[in-house]
Parts: structure tokens; C-alpha cells; sequence
């Protein structure tokens, strides 16, 4: 009877041990990227291509930079990181929660002006314009304090001498796809989002380009945050050149040609 009870202790001590091991293995083989909202179209179709070539599981977290920044900074799980701006990548390797030596600035993208397809607007974005007499509504775009896209927009905005006059009909969203639904469902009457969002809705049109240099130059940064075998392989496919070819489907600018 005793020998009987141990057996089935040792044989629950074994099980216990491999469910223990599958587990970790099985843990082993994800990666987590946290990346930018405006690459979810793009990053969206890199993890269906990565899982079914590598067989590892791909985890993604979407919004701002700096709410995945500061996420990060709390001790998210995120394995990579790609911001649309080189501040927030600056930030956490100030803070030595992403490495120099594995990131790589990636991509760039352009500031575009947009309205609900069925509203025509026309406005010339140049200096000595101005743009409340084009518009009755509201512009939208992402915290102008935070917020990448919201961040470039301002500049642009006052780089034109348009601040003053569009800060009073400003709403800011989370993130630039947050700017992008309030002017699909006409509640903006205007936008200010990145090239790509805009080319990604059927629900919106482009009423005309910032110029470049309005606004400083808009990159991605992609970097590891927590190494291991599968973040550095997953690192590497993103930079590969089937993953570029996805970035040019969705109109981002490549940056590291290598």
C-alpha cells in the first residue's frame, strides 16, 4: 500500500517536472514586440509571415511610443521595441533598458494633412495661409506633448505660423490611429497623421502634404529590449529584406538599407 502511494507521488513529481519544462520551452519559443500604433498594418502582416516561417509565436502590443516607453520602463514583457520617434528610444537607453549596440533607426515616414472622404476641403499648407478659414470644425491630432505624431505636428504647425490659430480647435488623441478614427468618423473635420494611417483608410483623404522640412524627420528606431536567442532573431528578420518589402507595401521610407 505504501509502495502503491509513492509510486503515484513519483509518478505526479515526474509529470509535474516535464509540465514544468514543456512550459518553459513553450514560453521560450514568443517574442514580444511593443511597437508604434501606426505600424500595426505592417507589423500585423510580419507576424503571420514570422510564425509560420520560424514556428515561434509572436506577441504584439500596439500604441503611442510613449505609453510603450513608459510601459517598458514598468517592466512590460517587451522583448522589442520600434518607436516613431528617436526620443522615446533615447529615453529608455538613457535609462539602459535597451542597448545601443542593438538598435537601428529603420524606417521614416511624412506628416499628411487628411479630411473625411466625402468633405472637400482645400488648403494650401504654406506660411501665410490661414488654415481657420478653410475649416469650421476640429483638427485632430496625437498629444502634442507626448505622442510622436502629435509631437511633429506642432512643429509643423508653428513652423508655418499656424499654432496660434489652430491650438483653439485642437483635439489630441492617445495615439495617431486615435487621430485617424475621429476623422473617419467625421468628429475632426481635419487630421494631421502620418503618410502610411492614411493610405490604410478608405474612409479618409489626403488634403495635402507638410513640407519636409517643417517638422523634423520622422523615424523608427527598432531595438531589442530583452535579449535572447528569440528577440535577436526576430530583430534580425525585421530588418531582413522580406520584411522591407512590407514596409514599402504600407509606404514607409527605408532607412537602414543593408
Amino acid at each position: 500500500m505504501i509502495n502503491f502511494k509513492l509510486g503515484r507521488i513519483r509518478t505526479v513529481m515526474i509529470y509535474g517536472s516535464l509540465l514544468c519544462i514543456y512550459s518553459s520551452v513553450h514560453a521560450a519559443e514568443s517574442v514580444t514586440i511593443y511597437a508604434a500604433a501606426s505600424l500595426t498594418n505592417a507589423v500585423n502582416d510580419l507576424e503571420k509571415i514570422y510564425e509560420q516561417k520560424s514556428k515561434v509565436e509572436v506577441k504584439t502590443s500596439y500604441a503611442a511610443s510613449s505609453t510603450l516607453a513608459k510601459q517598458i520602463e514598468a517592466g512590460a514583457p517587451a522583448n522589442v521595441f520600434m518607436s516613431a520617434d528617436l526620443q522615446w528610444a533615447d529615453y529608455l537607453q538613457n535609462k539602459k533598458l535597451i542597448d545601443p549596440k542593438q538598435r537601428v533607426n529603420l524606417l521614416g515616414n511624412k506628416l499628411v494633412l487628411i479630411a473625411p472622404k466625402n468633405q472637400n476641403i482645400q488648403l494650401k499648407i504654406e506660411k501665410g495661409v490661414d488654415p481657420t478659414k478653410a475649416f469650421t470644425g476640429r483638427l485632430c491630432t496625437g498629444n502634442v506633448n507626448s505622442v510622436p505624431v502629435g509631437k511633429y505636428a506642432k512643429q509643423a504647425l508653428t513652423s508655418l505660423d499656424w499654432w496660434s490659430k489652430i491650438q483653439p480647435r485642437l483635439v489630441e488623441t492617445e495615439d495617431v490611429r486615435g487621430a485617424l478614427a475621429f476623422v473617419e468618423r467625421g468628429e475632426c473635420q481635419l487630421g494631421i497623421v502620418y503618410a502610411t494611417d492614411a493610405a490604410v483608410s478608405s474612409k479618409v483623404k489626403v488634403v495635402g502634404e507638410f513640407p519636409l522640412n517643417s517638422y523634423p524627420p520622422v523615424v523608427y528606431p527598432l531595438a531589442i529590449v530583452k535579449k535572447t536567442p528569440q528577440s535577436i532573431a526576430f530583430y534580425q528578420f525585421l530588418q531582413s529584406p522580406q520584411a522591407k518589402t512590407v514596409y514599402k507595401k504600407y509606404g514607409f521610407t527605408i532607412l537602414n538599407q543593408r
